[in-house]
């Protein structure tokens, strides 16, 4: 996809990964909508991208999913790009985790991203195409001790994503996964522990492999793809 004169929904898109696609989209050309919890963050960004609307979003709440897609239509008229960023993550092994904050994860991680794809399928197809573009993790791709919770969230939404890319390949609506690894980001501090759980400080250099990448750089990564429209891509 040429990303330029394209209107684009980014959630998650006040700080981290969501920010820094949001900030190189922009650059390119493209329209952003910025959909996160943190209003003051969202209206400061959205003063220094042009043309780019602040959708404050909490997206586990069906109904702000839904103003999400309502406001871009309004606004714009069509939606050419659904960026689905927003995440949280979870650490403990797999006999502490707790039902409750299973299912938090599961409503930011999973629910959220479907309620948005299937709000934006029917305007994709009306306009006769469009991309989806879903954020998982390098962790769906393996078996990392204490990161069961998360990382199973993240192989429901690979399913979910890939299913739907050759469900739509028909309405010209294409749906892939990009795998970030460690990003140098809040993700870790916002992440849930279960019970006593403390995670160690080698963790995440343990689970990367390759050590920790900028936010800026996965941006690039995800431009990549978004422009070769590839079904997965990964750092």
């Amino acid at each position: 996809m040429n990303i330029k004169d394209k209107i684009i929904v980014v959630t998650g898109a006040s700080e981290g990964i969501g920010e820094a696609v949001a900030r190189i989209l922009a650059k390119g050309g493209a329209k952003v909508v910025l959909a996160a919890r943190n209003e003051s963050k969202l209206a400061a960004l959205a003063h220094e991208l042009p043309g780019s609307l602040a959708v404050h979003t909490d997206m586990r709440k069906p109904d702000d999913v839904m103003n999400l897609i309502d406001r871009t239509m309004e606004v714009y008229g069509r939606i050419d790009l659904l960026i689905n960023n927003a995440g949280q993550g979870m650490y403990g092994p797999v006999e502490s985790i707790d039902f409750d904050k299973y299912h938090e994860i599961m409503e930011l991680n999973v629910y959220a991203p479907l309620r948005a794809m299937q709000l934006a399928i029917p305007h994709m197809r009306k306009q006769g195409g469009g991309m989806i573009l879903n954020i998982s993790s390098r962790v769906s791709k393996n078996y990392f001790p204490n990161l069961a919770a998360y990382a199973s969230t993240k192989y429901a939404l690979n399913a979910l994503s890939l299913t739907a890319r050759a469900e739509l390949e028909k309405d010209k609506i294409v749906v892939s996964v990009f795998h970030p690894k460690l990003t140098s980001t809040g993700f870790a501090k916002n992440a849930i522990t279960a019970g006593q759980f403390s995670r160690p400080a080698n963790a995440g250099a343990a689970v990367s492999g390759m050590g920790i990448d900028t936010a800026e750089q996965v941006a690039e990564r995800v431009l990549e793809q978004i422009k070769s429209e590839a079904p997965e891509a990964e750092m």
